[in-house]
């Protein structure tokens, strides 16, 4: 998880957060949530996720959804799962209140 939080950082991913559902009763132990702020940026921070796990980790997603829109990518690791989403895509899902009983870890956007 924590590659795809570098690769997330590296791709210049905002608002990026983590939730620990492992108390929540979720289906995965981590959501990583992140936003890019155009459908160019948001393939690009999904890429450098993928690759980055790929390569450094052997991991590849069981599942890999919504590369053709680029609204919102979901990246599931089986542990973790990835979404990168469009600013408007997360408001509108609002997956940080929907598991608002979940441990949340904010990571600060890198100047």
């Amino acid at each position: 998880m924590v590659g795809a939080l570098n690769a997330a950082r590296d791709k210049k991913a905002i608002d990026l957060v983590v939730l620990d559902l492992r108390k929540a009763g979720g289906f995965t132990d981590y959501f990583v949530i992140c936003t890019g702020t155009n459908p160019r940026q948001i393939h690009a921070i999904a890429d450098a996720v993928e690759e980055t796990l790929r390569t450094e980790f052997g991991e590849r997603p069981t599942l890999a959804e919504g590369q053709r829109d680029s609204e919102w990518i979901l990246l599931d690791y089986f542990n973790f799962v990835v979404h990168v989403f469009s600013p408007e895509c997360r408001a509108f899902y609002g997956l940080e209140r929907l598991w608002g009983s979940a441990e949340r870890h904010e990571y600060p956007d890198e100047p």
